[in-house]
């Protein structure tokens, strides 16, 4: 991707653009996840507030977020944005090491919030409904196989592309780092200064995970490093939980 890259389009109509996309994956995922889920809950296939209930919800909505990617893809006719390749060595490597950077970062964040006397509002992805070593497990596999990807495609392709069509390397990356940060806000409890202190550290993650598709171009780099970073966070639950 590079810094000189000509422009496609007005900047503010390039910034819209990623925003919209944005918006349109959340409401695609609201508005399948509530009727679909409760569909199945009608059928018989799963009880509420259980594991599987709680699963199939998180499956259920980053399918709605994929979908609504595509989509976006599809109406704006740029399915160039979506690079990938099967990863080098090398690029294995910087999956391992960014998902280290990515720990680092979080428990980094939150010590020095601690010292500070603050701390971060919590995420509701990581409450489990039912049994909570059920859940761990199977969220470290959603984790690697769904959500880290389906970001990703979400903020690094559409919207960390897009942008790059206009705007250089690090606003492209501080934007889209921004929007991730953003999303979570809908999801995590607590005081409102609690919450935006989470959105500030995912916002950061974000930006590291864009920094590494500045550098390979290649959207299953920051998809896996992210899944592992997110499935390391469940297996330290899991372990908790024992």
């Amino acid at each position: 991707m590079s810094d000189d890259a000509p422009g496609s389009a007005p900047r503010l109509a390039r910034l819209l653009s990623a925003i919209v996309a944005v918006l349109l994956a959340l409401f695609a995922a609201s508005a399948v996840t509530a009727p679909l889920v409760a569909l199945a809950v009608r059928a018989g296939l799963v009880a509420p507030d259980t594991t599987a209930w709680q699963l199939l919800r998180t499956v259920v909505q980053f399918a709605g977020f994929f979908a609504a990617s595509l989509g976006y893809l599809a109406l704006t006719d740029q399915w160039d944005l979506l690079r990938y390749s099967r990863p080098t060595l090398r690029e294995s490597g910087l999956v391992a090491a960014a998902a280290v950077g990515l720990l680092t970062l979080q428990y980094g964040s939150l010590f020095a919030l601690s010292r500070a006397g603050l701390s971060t509002g919590q995420n509701q992805a990581v409450v489990p409904a039912g049994d909570p070593v059920t859940y761990y497990v199977a969220m470290i596999l959603v984790s690697l196989l769904i959500v880290g990807p389906v970001e990703e495609v979400l903020f690094r392709g559409v919207v960390q592309g897009g942008l790059r069509r206009t705007f250089a390397a690090v606003p492209s990356i501080v934007v889209a780092g921004g929007l991730f940060g953003v999303i979570h806000l809908v999801g995590v409890q607590g005081t409102g200064a609690e919450r935006w202190a989470y959105v500030a550290i995912a916002a950061g993650l974000g930006c590291i995970l864009g920094y590494l598709y500045e550098r390979t171009e290649n959207l299953v780099v920051p998809g896996l490093a992210h899944g592992a970073y997110n499935a390391t966070i469940y297996a330290l639950l899991l372990v908790d939980a024992f």
